[in-house]
C-alpha cells in the first residue's frame, strides 16, 4: 500500500474479509508506548513478579481484560494458508471489477470512487433524492442489501463483495436487481416531474 510507511498505527478487521467471524480486529503500532501510557492501569493487586518480561496487552485498550480472539484468526491462517487467502481475496476483487464493468456499461450510472479492493461505490447520474429512493427500493424488495454513503454531499450506494460464497452469478443477479429497481425509480421520478 502506497504511503503505509508513513502510518504510525494500522487497524484491520479480519471479520470483514478473512473468513473470521465477528468480532476480530488486529492492531499494529509503530511505537506502542503512546497507547500503553494512555491506557496503563497498574494497581497493586495486578502487580506480579513477571511484569515487563512480555507485553501486557491489558495496557493497550480501555478494558482491563480482553476476549481471546486471536485463536480463530490463527485457525483460519493455518487451515487456508497465505496462498489460499490471497486467492480468496483476489476472487472478490475480480468480482468487484466485474460489477464495476456492468455499472460502466449503463450510461445511467456512474462509479464514484476507484475500485481497488472489494468495494464498488456507484450511483445513478441523478439527484441524491433519486439515489436514496433507489436504495430504499432495492432494500425494500429484500433480494439484496446495499448501504449508502456520502462524500462531499454526493449520496451513493455501496456494493461490498465479502461473502465467502460470492460468485460471478451473484454479481449478475445483484446487477439485474439494481437495474430493475432503477427502471422503476426513474420511471416514477420522470412521471412526478
Amino acid at each position: 500500500m502506497k504511503g503505509i510507511e508513513k502510518a504510525d498505527s494500522f487497524n484491520f478487521n479480519p471479520h470483514k474479509w478473512m473468513l473470521v467471524n465477528f468480532d476480530c480486529s488486529t492492531m499494529w503500532f509503530k511505537d506502542p508506548t503512546f497507547v500503553i501510557n494512555t491506557f496503563n492501569v497498574d494497581p497493586l493487586y495486578l502487580q506480579h513478579d513477571m511484569q515487563g518480561s512480555a507485553p501486557d496487552y491489558r495496557h493497550w485498550q480501555i478494558p482491563l481484560g480482553r476476549r481471546f480472539r486471536a485463536l480463530k484468526l490463527w485457525f483460519v491462517l493455518r487451515i487456508y494458508g497465505v496462498e489460499n487467502l490471497q486467492k480468496y481475496i483476489r476472487s472478490h476483487i475480480a468480482q468487484a471489477h466485474e460489477f464495476e464493468a456492468l455499472v460502466l456499461s449503463d450510461s445511467r450510472f456512474e462509479i464514484v470512487a476507484e475500485v481497488i479492493l472489494g468495494l464498488v461505490c456507484f450511483r445513478l447520474k441523478a439527484s441524491n433524492d433519486v439515489n436514496e429512493a433507489l436504495l430504499k427500493r432495492i432494500n425494500g424488495a429484500g433480494n439484496i442489501h446495499l448501504v449508502p454513503s456520502k462524500i462531499n454531499d454526493v449520496y451513493f450506494l455501496r456494493l461490498a463483495i465479502c461473502s465467502r460464497m460470492s460468485e460471478s452469478s451473484d454479481i449478475l443477479y445483484s446487477w439485474k436487481e439494481i437495474k430493475q429497481r432503477a427502471d422503476e425509480v426513474l420511471e416514477e421520478h420522470s412521471v412526478s416531474k
